[in-house]
């Protein structure tokens, strides 16, 4: 379906990329990708082969993942280092010779998905409950058609990240503890997603998108339909610049950055941050409270937090701050007393580090660094000024020559002459858009 709404002008090419970013725009090793005005040139290697292949675009788009070496990362405000989402999931047929009750599967109804369960009477070795207390996964169930069914047992984030093996124990473990007999294994999942950390660096030519420009949930890990919905918004950004008589790439991929992140999403996404380092500190306890003063919010509150991305089903529920402060209320006076009173003190203190929460709650303290196109005017200078001392030395008697700084560069010294004529000539003006206006001085 992709291919048919394409134009006939595209090429898929099955080839890694070698390239690793050390700076902003600089890659190792050298030659490997190089930006110019008109685009960019990659080299890649195929499967196989030594030799590597050079490919010309106009822009890179980088979907290589959260771990990505090709998008820079801005590391020099303040971030977290990111939580991991890992799981260990499995399609099974379940034996149901002696099931008393054919419209469930063990204590999961066939009509109905199970999200969290957190539940941990099925461990007896104390070690065991000190683990699944002090590091909590859940099972997730999806139930399939007749006997089959699709359960994950998962960690929803942490630092270090729980191992798979711990997870397909416990999976396995719960499924005996609820008599849940399994006769086949027919698909394996193991899922890793991380979740949070730095923002993408401003004014690089690399566009990362989806993991690469960490649009995961920092609170859930979901990120599909996040994706979906920021490609339109990117795309068109692209597009716009790139159909301009004389594009800029750099406004192309700045434009393509700030329809992901403008300040008001970078906002919002500084709320759920915060919400993901919170479930980090939980243990199960704190995890079976934290969820059911979070389900006994209304849907549009807790569906828009889930969503967090606009034009998701519920955001404009947190969208703007006065929202998020009101979710926050609302939320915080159902939780378990235990609960709210960590969760008060979390806020406290990570406010005590940053000023991105209180930044995507109150109205002040400003507003997030924004990714929009803004031309470094250093090279060009106070243009006026410089036109005026080109003006006064071409009008001096004893200045033998107006120095190359105020000359156009792509022409040789004026002479004496070139200079008093110089004097009634029009003035080159860069605006800072990109036009150029010219002036006469009389």
């Amino acid at each position: 379906a992709l291919k048919k709404s394409l134009s006939k002008n595209y090429r898929v090419v099955k080839a890694n990329h070698f390239s690793e970013a050390i700076g902003v725009n600089i890659y190792k090793p050298a030659g490997s990708l190089v930006h110019d005005e008109d685009g960019t040139t990659i080299q890649l290697m195929k499967k196989g082969e030594s030799k590597p292949i050079t490919m010309r675009t106009k822009i890179v788009v980088d979907t290589t993942g959260h771990e990505t070496k090709l998008t820079m990362r801005d590391t020099r405000d303040f971030y977290t280092h990111p939580g991991f989402q890992i799981a260990y999931g499995a399609t099974v047929e379940v034996d149901e010779e002696n099931s008393p009750d054919l419209s469930a599967i063990g204590p999961y109804d066939k009509e109905a998905m199970t999200l969290f369960d957190y539940r941990t009477d099925h461990f007896k070795d104390n070690v065991d409950i000190t683990k699944a207390t002090k590091s909590p996964t859940f099972m997730y169930a999806m139930p399939l058609k007749g006997n089959e069914i699709f359960f994950e047992e998962t960690s929803l984030v942490a630092r270090p990240a729980i191992s798979f093996q711990e997870c397909k124990d416990r999976f396995f473990k719960r499924l005996d503890h609820l008599g849940i007999k399994v006769n086949k294994v027919t698909e394996e999942e193991f899922c890793y997603i991380p979740m949070g950390g730095a923002l993408p660096v401003r004014d690089q030519r690399i566009f990362g998108f989806g993991g690469s420009a960490v649009m995961v949930h920092p609170s859930t890990g979901y990120s599909l339909c996040r994706c979906l919905m920021g490609a339109t918004d990117a795309a068109r950004a692209i597009q716009k610049e790139l159909a301009t008589e004389k594009p800029n790439i750099e406004r192309a991929v700045a434009s393509a950055y700030h329809a992901l992140w403008s300040p008001d999403n970078i906002r919002q996404r500084n709320f759920a941050t915060f919400g993901g380092e919170f479930l980090m500190k939980q243990d199960v306890v704190g995890l079976r409270g934290f969820f059911d003063g979070f389900f006994r919010l209304p849907l549009e509150q807790w569906g828009g937090f889930l969503a967090g991305w606009p034009g998701l089903a519920y955001n404009e529920a947190h969208e703007t701050w006065l929202r998020r402060i009101a979710f926050g209320v609302n939320f915080i006076v159902k939780l378990p007393p235990q609960v709210a009173l960590d969760m008060a003190a979390s806020i406290v203190q990570y406010s005590l580090s940053t000023t991105q929460l209180m930044q995507s709650v109150t109205p002040f303290f400003g507003e997030p660094y924004s990714y929009e196109y803004d031309r470094n005017m250093d090279r060009i200078g106070d243009v006026p000024v410089k036109m005026e001392a080109r003006r006064m030395m071409s009008e001096s008697e004893v200045v033998p020559e107006v120095p190359i700084m105020f000359e156009d560069e792509n022409r040789p010294a004026k002479s004496t002459a070139e200079k008093k004529a110089a004097v009634e000539a029009p003035a080159v003006e860069v605006a800072e858009d990109g036009t150029v206006e010219e002036t006469v001085f009389e």
